[in-house]
């Protein structure tokens, strides 16, 4: 006698494998015909191949290329750019050396990111004296203050900002927040509310309906921009949170952040306006927000902002050119080190050019699965004569670059897949002799603190650590 319930369980189960296995070979084939980069491509059809179902739900949170659109039409654009042209074009030229003008051309051509002159650039390398520098310019607003974090949190130094921006707004000052939905998934609506209440304008980057689930989801707003009344920005690493200032347990939170006074100010606020377009739909070009700032200064800043929609990676191959061009040194600090291939190739190239290349990640990080990460690389450096430091202080989240005694840049970037391919990021790109020399300062005090690796102890580290890292390594595109 046939039993018909077992022949339905088996039918069943021989459909659901079907349909199964074809979702999984149709999502393959979706990965290859996205024409990503092929690193990419292989890790992405590894982990479906060996973890389907993680795979799967992985690439519905992480790997789809759902989201690009433009950011905005090109009338719209040329009239946002009209007021900075305007600034920029009434500028004395400043000298630049033959060095840096190729990557100033190609940030122009990649990025519309023009050349302004500062008056002042002020370095900060702790969340205590960024936070006291923010709040003493926030009270001087008499305008507007435009204010875009990827982490806004509702803890003591976030209430603090808050309750600023609040008073600041009763006195009748203009204010626009944006925040990052996932990066600030932890902070309240009420919290945001708050602001609403007061008058202020306050928008989320692309929210997200499951952040507990997507906290490394694609298409981040992994930007740090503060404009007051168009002449001052802050710009760099730095987040409104409290470990920023307290640290961990374990060690201090090592950060850099800058603050620009003068006609630089303006490509801060090119970005963040673009930003604003984004979440609002609304282009704002106003000369108020861009005022005339008569003393010139001498510290040319290019502003350089990167997406995963544009056609190009702007500030990963600025990055590779000012490698690749420098005469003496490179010297990089970095919380993650998941380099592109272009910028491996371009830091080994410039070692093996006898150039002083060195790199300063944290001896401890925040996330043991991109530590991980990050140290299956540094064979390959260190095998190129990349001088590679460890900073043993405590959690090093600084993202700077400093060449040469002239180029330096501070922003948001990671030297990761991410940051590169992934986020709105943005930097400041410094072409002066001082700026130059305090952030080399600042990294070599940092080396004081931190343990230099040689080739000969890395390769005598266990057996097992070698085999984690070189697993973790497969998933570096997708971290």
């Amino acid at each position: 006698m046939i039993d018909w319930s077992l022949q339905a369980t088996h039918i069943a189960g021989t459909i659901f494998n079907i349909v199964y296995i074809g979702v999984i070979i149709g999502t393959i084939i979706v990965v290859i015909l996205d024409n990503r980069n092929p690193v990419k491509t292989i890790a992405w059809v590894l982990v479906l191949m060996f973890l389907p179902l993680v795979g799967l739900i992985f690439y519905f949170f992480f790997g789809r290329s759902t989201r690009r659109e433009k950011l905005i039409n090109q009338k719209s654009y040329d009239r946002l750019l009209k007021k900075p042209m305007a600034a920029y074009n009434a500028q004395k030229p400043e000298e630049v050396p033959e060095t840096y003008k190729p990557l100033m051309q190609f940030f122009w051509e990649t990025n519309q990111s023009l050349p302004f002159q500062a008056t002042e650039v002020e370095i900060y390398t702790n969340g205590y004296s960024k936070i006291k520098a923010l709040l003493r310019e926030l009270l001087k607003a008499k305008h507007h203050i435009h204010l875009e974090y990827y982490i806004f949190l509702d803890d003591a130094i976030g209430r603090m900002i808050k309750d600023t921006l609040i008073q600041k707004a009763k006195e009748g000052v203009e204010i626009r927040v944006i925040y990052d939905d996932v990066g600030s998934w932890e902070t309240p609506n009420a919290f945001y509310e708050d602001m609403r209440d007061a008058g202020i304008e306050v928008r989320s980057f692309l929210k997200v309906r499951f952040p507990l689930f997507t906290s490394r989801v694609n298409y981040r707003n992994h930007r740090k921009i503060v404009v007051i009344d168009g002449e001052t920005g802050f710009i760099g690493g730095m987040n409104l949170a409290e470990r920023y200032v307290k640290g961990f347990p374990w060690g201090i939170w090592r950060d850099t952040h800058i603050l620009l006074r003068g006609r630089a100010v303006h490509g801060l606020q090119t970005a963040f306006l673009l930003d604003w377009y984004f979440v609002d739909q609304t282009l704002i070009t106003s000369s108020c927000y861009f005022p005339r700032i008569d003393t010139p200064g001498s510290i040319l800043t290019q502003t350089v902002t990167s997406d995963p929609v544009g056609p190009w990676k702007e500030i990963m191959q600025g990055l590779t050119i000012a490698i690749t061009t420098a005469k003496k040194y490179v010297y990089i600090q970095t919380p993650y080190f998941l380099p592109s291939e272009t910028i491996l190739a371009a830091l080994q190239s410039a070692a093996l050019a006898g150039i002083d290349v060195r790199l300063m990640i944290p001896s401890r990080c925040d996330n043991r699965i991109t530590q991980w990460g990050s140290r299956s690389y540094l064979k390959d450096v260190l095998n190129a004569g990349v001088k590679v430091y460890f900073y043993k202080k405590g959690f090093l989240h600084s993202k700077i670059m400093v060449s040469d005694d002239m180029l330096s840049t501070v922003g948001s970037t990671n030297i990761d897949f991410r940051s590169f391919e992934h986020n709105f990021e943005v930097n400041a790109f410094i072409y002066d002799i001082e700026t130059a020399l305090n952030l080399k300062e600042v990294f070599l005090q940092d080396q004081r603190d931190s343990a230099q690796i040689s080739m000969k102890k890395w390769q005598a580290r266990p057996l097992y650590q070698k085999a984690i890292e070189s697993v973790v390594r497969l998933l570096a595109p997708l971290l």
